[in-house]
């Protein structure tokens, strides 16, 4: 099993006279080239439970296939938040991936006008702290697999089957940081 990956966040994140605190952490997505765009705010409590609240002003509305969603768009692609829709404990004490299906996105071309749900985001956030960060890596996933509500009590239907590794230089946002 993993180690506490909520010990590793407070030692490199937040430790004040010895004891962890609450705290709020902003989350970017970003560019090849670095360049980011802040899109959350993360509030993490001292137990691993979290918050997350997206940003507003990065993001437009659109009404795509039939549904609206927040975009956040660039003269190519538009990068469109997907809520998870499903029970989510949003505890990241022993791993991330509560976290990461709070982080969904699904992308099309710019002048496109709908969405094709084979074209979904996961970021995969990596174990450790890299520079008082966590990383989160662009995967590919068919959105399709969470069209149909999972059975009661399961809280992980994407499995790793489902998510492929994606070729960051063919994407715009490629990268997910937590600082």
């Amino acid at each position: 099993m993993r180690a506490n990956i909520f010990c590793l966040i407070s030692m490199g994140l937040s430790l004040s006279a010895g004891a962890a605190m609450a705290e709020i952490r902003d989350v970017f997505l970003e560019e090849v080239t670095g360049a980011r765009i802040k899109i959350a705010e993360l509030d993490l409590a001292p137990d691993g439970s979290y918050t997350l609240t997206m940003e507003e002003a990065p993001f437009t509305d659109h009404f795509l296939s039939m549904r609206p969603f927040k975009c956040l768009t660039s003269n190519e692609k538009h990068w469109c938040y997907v809520p998870y829709p499903y029970e989510n404990k949003r505890q990241i004490s022993e791993e991330f991936t509560d976290l990461e299906y709070d982080l969904l996105f699904i992308w099309k071309g710019a002048t496109e006008y709908g969405i094709n749900m084979w074209n979904g985001v996961y970021y995969k956030i990596e174990e450790g702290i890299e520079n008082n960060a966590l990383r989160g890596v662009l995967n590919e996933m068919n959105m399709d697999i969470l069209a149909i509500p999972p059975e009661d009590g399961n809280l992980r239907p994407i499995l790793p089957k489902h998510i492929e590794p994606g070729e960051p230089s063919g994407h715009w946002l490629p990268h997910l940081v937590i600082e």
